[in-house]
């Protein structure tokens, strides 16, 4: 029995080097839609160019995927995401992709969601001031 598309790009996001980046081109298709809280493009070119400046903008990114499921026309990746990041040192966060597939099967668009509020937090000046925000904001203890 051969591979979906979905578990083989499960396996690669598992996976993920520098260097293993083009693979996607076959299981995409050549307009597909990629998409973070960062980011919002189209095409696989810009969907690599995103990839590839994650290794070069942090250390030791990978993803461990927890679980995921396909069904007609597409599928649920939930995933962690962990890496060195500049100013910031170690960070982690879950995260849900959420992929469409085109009727031949490759993924034609591929959204992330996950809370890049805790990134904000950690940054020197901007954190401080979020922090206090949040303390506003919360129900008193």
């Amino acid at each position: 029995m051969s591979q979906t598309s979905v578990q083989q790009y499960v396996e690669l996001f598992e996976n993920l080097t520098p260097e293993t980046v083009n693979q996607f081109e076959s299981l995409v298709t050549p307009d597909v839609r990629f998409a973070d809280p960062f980011n919002d493009v189209r095409g696989f070119s810009k969907m690599c160019e995103i990839l590839t400046d994650m290794f070069e903008r942090s250390e030791n990114p990978s993803f461990k995927v927890y679980e995921w499921f396909e069904q007609t026309g597409m599928a649920y990746i939930r995933w962690e995401f962990s890496a060195k990041l500049p100013v910031l040192g170690a960070f982690k966060t879950d995260g849900v992709s959420r992929l469409s597939l085109s009727e031949n099967g490759l993924i034609s668009e591929h959204v992330d969601y996950w809370d890049s509020a805790p990134l904000y937090m950690r940054l020197p000046l901007l954190g401080r001031i979020l922090r206090s925000i949040k303390a506003k904001m919360a129900l008193p203890s």
